[in-house]
């Protein structure tokens, strides 16, 4: 089984655009901002209402799931808000770049 198509040593990068990467980032910041909105309502509705139960095990596991849910909508409001400052980073770059002229470097490997 061999591959019959041609390898060429050119590879092949998109134009960024810095209209598209503001764009991307105003949907991620959106999507950051809602889960962090989720986040604090669901924190302060396990608040809000106690572990009712005498069972040592129930309370310890009941209590590392409400730990588990909370960090895991943490962790997708902070993802969301890491790739919102790297787009907006991204856009700054682009930005930069054609008012220099320089071309980015081709990548290595």
């Amino acid at each position: 089984m061999t591959n019959s198509t041609p390898k060429s040593n050119k590879k092949y990068t998109p134009k960024v655009n810095p209209l598209q990467c503001l764009a991307s980032a105003i949907i991620s910041g959106g999507l950051a901002t809602i889960t962090y909105l989720l986040m604090k309502s669901v924190a302060k509705t396990f608040a809000s209402k106690p572990i009712l139960s005498d069972n040592f095990l129930v309370i310890n596991i009941s209590g590392a799931v409400r730990t588990l849910v909370v960090g895991i909508i943490a962790l997708a409001a902070c993802i969301c808000a890491m790739v919102t400052l790297g787009l907006v980073a991204l856009a700054i770059q682009t930005i930069i770049q054609r008012f220099t002229n320089k071309e980015m470097p081709p990548s290595e490997g």
